[in-house]
């Protein structure tokens, strides 16, 4: 035996102290991360462990990792990469847990926060205090700021009723309402008074000076108002410097997905996931106009509560109104009847589509996706209304140039690893004559809603070849049929006749990679191969008005959509298609995921994704069958 490993100082730990004693051997002990998950509680693993062979961070009777790597100076390094990380860690708004209401109203800004704690928590002796402490923290918020408004921060275990507080609000206290973000409460509290809680040192990262009564680890450096001192800490340190203590060199995290050490950007970007997709549907959800097959996927999605199906869209809304639930609604089944109905009883609205990295084989044969889309505004192939994801796009432009090497890296990885939205079809081997250019023409499924609502005077596969053909009469022209169309499965086939006419190579069966990597252009209406393109730098002209056209990146033939003044950058455009707007669900680990972690799945051999289940192609066949009559269950 090399050392005994405890978690923490009390409880069960003391035998590991008292064996440690015995057998004369080191002790190690074991903590949670400052990042830990989304909710409180044993349902989740922790995202990092704090192992510390030296004490324990919130005992300041003894030195601990924390303190010790604060008393040595950061390099140049080190201070460039703690200001990154410190950026992220702001952007993502993130904290200890993370079950936060985004939407839940904020109080008035300038109010002084009163931070609480649990009842008997080892960081609170650990950091010298008792419960008198707080009492005496209260006083002195009262009296330093004479006719504030005072705000109590009580725990979130205290708020989910499985432990005690020391303080309750009354009189000229009041009592912050449950689940709100810190990030948030601490961008309005004008001061911010606490004893030992995590919630003082993510004041410091956001710019406070915190008056701390206790002794914790990020007190004594020069960054709070503090009650007690400890002759260790002498030096004073920036909040960068106490942040890569912390956060990037005495942690340990963990990769959720790969079962295996991670960084701490791929900790709190995988966390930051699995808490947003918890927020689309705290409570649970109601969903209507899912198709049967699509359910368990959709179900698989809203992890915050139970999820129910319902045909009937009275009904759905109702329901959905009784449980306080939002509405997800596919989104070629939304009515205006269903929206009008949602406002009336103030029921959250969201529509439902696949992402746009979505799986290894096709939708319509019934192979489940990776990704899909949850819109609050309209949904990203109706320009003729807003969308959440055309808002993102707008506010991309402000994006840090971390998040932009981000986009640029995932950008990377897609092109480098050969990806598209459903992966399938075999590379090409097309012979182009010596010196001519060739346009790439994607095929698009005719009755699909991208077209209805999207295109404009070229409204078929005909008539964009017709058109490419007649303002391009020298190319080399590439025709790619859809793989849907291809199937049997949807309407959009054009005449062989029309065909040899107009294209010198149909490519049936074909990778959209391997053509791509032949374009010099794509000529569209409104496929998704346009957006494909632009990742691998090829020139696109649209002549309908899809998500990506009208932001200065593309040819546009089309009318414009007058809300999109923006002109982000590719990679800006990237972020918000790719990494905000979707949300994805590892297949492996079955949580929700950031877009690296399904690039990587779809990079890797076959068996990492999920295929076309053997009952749900029969089905498939099915329906390729009646593809004439789609109309009747679409």
């Amino acid at each position: 035996m090399d050392a005994v490993g405890v978690w923490g100082q009390r409880g069960v730990a003391r035998r590991g102290f008292a064996a440690a004693r015995r057998f004369r051997r080191p002790v190690v002990v074991v903590e949670d991360a400052f990042l830990r998950s989304v909710q409180p509680g044993r349902e989740e693993p922790p995202a990092g462990l704090l192992i510390d062979e030296t004490g324990v961070y919130y005992d300041a009777n003894a030195p601990s990792a924390i303190e010790d790597l604060l008393a040595s100076d950061l390099t140049e390094e080190a201070l460039a990469r703690a200001r990154a990380g410190l950026a992220l860690f702001r952007r993502l708004g993130l904290s200890k847990y993370n079950a936060w209401d985004l939407a839940a109203p904020l109080p008035e800004p300038g109010f002084v926060l009163v931070v609480d704690q649990t009842r008997d928590d080892a960081s609170i002796a650990g950091a010298g205090a008792t419960a008198a402490t707080f009492d005496a923290m209260l006083a002195a918020a009262r009296a330093e700021n004479p006719g504030a408004r005072i705000l109590l921060r009580p725990h979130p275990e205290v708020v989910a009723g499985r432990k005690r507080g020391h303080l309750r609000g009354g009189g000229d206290v009041g009592v912050l309402p449950p689940n709100l973000p810190p990030a948030a409460v601490l961008a309005r509290a004008a001061r911010v008074y606490t004893v030992s809680s995590q919630l003082g040192f993510e004041a410091i990262l956001a710019g406070h000076r915190p008056r701390v009564f206790g002794l914790p680890f990020y007190a004594g450096w020069g960054l709070s108002d503090d009650e007690m001192t400890s002759p260790r800490r002498g030096k004073v340190r920036s909040a960068e410097a106490v942040f890569s203590a912390a956060m990037l060199e005495a942690p340990t995290w963990y990769d959720l997905y790969d079962r295996g050490p991670a960084t701490f950007e791929d900790a709190a970007t995988g966390l930051a996931v699995r808490a947003a997709a918890h927020r689309l549907a705290p409570r649970g959800a109601v969903c209507h106009g899912m198709r049967l097959w699509k359910r368990p996927a959709v179900a698989s999605f809203l992890r915050g509560g139970p999820v129910r199906f319902e045909d009937d869209a009275a009904r759905a809304v109702s329901r959905a109104a009784a449980g306080k639930q939002p509405l997800f609604v596919w989104a070629g089944r939304e009515t205006a009847d269903l929206a009008a109905r949602c406002a009336a009883a103030e029921v959250p609205l969201f529509r439902v589509e696949d992402g746009f990295l979505r799986s290894a084989g096709l939708g319509a044969a019934l192979v489940p996706a990776l990704s899909l889309v949850f819109d609050d505004l309209g949904i990203y192939y109706d320009p003729g209304r807003p969308s959440r994801l055309e808002a993102l796009i707008a506010e991309a432009v402000e994006l840090p140039e971390d998040a932009l090497d981000r986009a640029r890296r995932l950008r990377e990885g897609i092109v480098s690893a050969g990806l598209s939205k459903y992966n399938v079809g075999e590379a090409a081997a097309i012979e182009v004559p010596a010196g001519r250019q060739v346009i790439l023409v994607p095929g698009q499924v005719e009755d699909d809603a991208s077209i209805r609502l999207g295109a404009s005077d070229v409204r078929t596969n005909l008539g964009l070849l017709e058109a490419t053909r007649a303002a391009n009469p020298e190319v080399f022209l590439i025709y790619k049929p859809h793989p849907d169309v291809e199937a049997g499965l949807r309407q959009g086939r054009v005449p062989e006749a029309a065909l040899t006419s107009l294209a010198d190579h149909v490519a049936r069966r074909a990778d959209p990679a391997s053509l791509l990597a032949r374009a010099d252009a794509v000529w569209t209406m409104t496929s998704l191969m346009g957006f494909e393109a632009l990742l691998r730098g090829v020139p696109v002209h649209t002549l309908g008005q899809p998500f990506y056209a009208g932001w200065g990146l593309t040819q546009d033939h089309g009318p414009p959509v007058a809300r999109r003044t923006a002109r982000p950058g590719l990679d800006a455009l990237v972020h918000a298609a790719l990494i905000d707007y979707p949300t994805y669900r590892d297949p492996v680990s079955r949580l929700p995921a950031p877009p690296e972690v399904i690039v990587r799945r779809l990079s890797a051999p076959s068996g990492r994704v999920p295929r076309q289940d053997p009952a749900l192609r029969l089905l498939a066949k099915a329906q390729g069958l009646f593809a004439s009559y789609a109309h009747w269950w679409r």
